[in-house]
């Protein structure tokens, strides 16, 4: 299938993907609820989109296209009331988080799609081990140029993502000791990780894609598992690094981080991205997800060592007037409240852990904080 032109829009959008975990709430285990769930939601007007995903322990709900942080946080509040009233009637609960801490893969269900079997008879039990949780955040691009531009000029900051965003410190009941054990499964497929060095949509197509598909093994853009890739059919660049949070208002400023950091880098004013600039992406990839906030991070160009917190907050300074633009100040100062003294959701989960004694009790505290200041309204289902 040819890869089609890239549909050039408004630059600087942004949509949020979040792939939801489906809880029972008396064990707090998995539930295999996405197929009523669906239905269920089917029947009201759902403030977004939502689909299947992999499994059927989880959902992946959308917003529409934004340009103010104000519109996405009320869009992502309204879509998180709706999915915990569907969730009570159906007695399910829902939740963030990159992992669940405790189940066990091999009670999965693969959701019963055409694509979603065929990957399962692919992959094996990769598939069921890809119960995996992220957030996706889609930014817009005003041509297929600048879209691999930005690709390759964020990938200095991708560890900023990775450690504001993780929530995954445990797999299959014990503690990885990562703040997100989640990136480790993803790395598991043959196309995750990095996207090729072109910056030129032609050569990208020509010399790449079509070599690839020639091959047989890739037939779209959906077989790449990269980090960031190109949406040509909506015109955008796809953050897929991050967890999702255990709040809407956490997935918000993520967004709202993202957006703003390629008002910046419009600006040309950071160095221009090079393939050498690759050679401590690997590194400082494992660095955020291995320690999170507490990180360090290899500066691609200079080679000085930073640590990763303080490196965030600089970023964080130097997007204030970008922020003010944008309207977003406010979601950039929830994330400065991260870098400084709340911590990620990693950090919580694990506070909950040794708090309750079980890994039970964070899952619950997971739920609770999902749900926290939700308007639910049962009787429109």
């Amino acid at each position: 299938m040819p890869l089609g032109p890239f549909k050039a829009g408004e630059p600087l959008t942004m949509g949020v993907e979040l792939e939801l975990q489906l809880v029972n709430p008396t064990d707090f285990d998995l539930s295999s609820s996405a197929t009523d769930m669906l239905h269920l939601l089917g029947r009201a007007r759902f403030p977004g989109d939502v689909k299947p995903e992999m499994t059927e322990s989880m959902i992946e709900a959308s917003t529409d296209v934004h340009t103010r942080h104000e519109a996405l946080l009320a869009q992502l509040q309204q879509m998180r009331d709706v999915l915990v009233a569907a969730g009570d009637r159906l007695n399910v609960a829902l939740c963030g988080g990159g992992t669940h801490p405790f189940q066990r893969w091999v009670h999965q269900r693969i959701f019963s799609r055409p694509r979603f079997q065929e990957l399962s008879e692919l992959y094996g039990y990769l598939a069921k081990q890809f119960t995996v949780f992220g957030q996706h955040v889609h930014i817009g691009c005003g041509s297929a140029d600048e879209a691999l531009y930005l690709l390759h000029a964020l990938n200095r900051y991708l560890p900023h993502f990775i450690a504001l965003s993780a929530s995954s410190p445990f797999f299959q009941g014990v503690d990885t000791l990562f703040d997100s054990a989640r990136l480790n499964s993803v790395f598991a497929f043959p196309f995750s990780g990095r996207a090729p060095f072109l910056l030129s949509w032609e050569m990208f197509e020509r010399d790449y894609f079509a070599k690839m598909e020639k091959t047989g093994v890739v037939r779209s853009m959906k077989d790449f598992y990269w980090d960031i890739r190109p949406k040509p059919e909506y015109g955008t660049i796809e953050l897929r690094v991050c967890d999702t949070p255990l709040t809407v208002e956490r997935a918000a400023a993520l967004a709202c981080y993202l957006q703003a950091l390629c008002r910046l880098l419009l600006t040309r004013s950071d160095a221009p991205a090079a393939e050498d600039d690759y050679l401590v992406y690997t590194y400082n990839r494992f660095q955020a997800c291995r320690f999170g906030l507490d990180g360090l991070l290899v500066h691609p160009q200079t080679n000085e060592t930073l640590p990763l917190r303080e490196d965030i907050l600089a970023t964080l300074r130097r997007l204030e007037p970008h922020a003010a633009a944008l309207e977003s100040s406010a979601a950039l100062e929830d994330l400065q409240r991260v870098a400084t003294s709340e911590g990620n959701h990693a950090g919580f989960l694990r506070q909950h852990y040794t708090e309750t004694g079980g890994v039970e009790g964070m899952v619950a505290a997971a739920v609770r904080l999902f749900r926290y200041r939700c308007r639910v309204e049962v009787s429109k289902f």
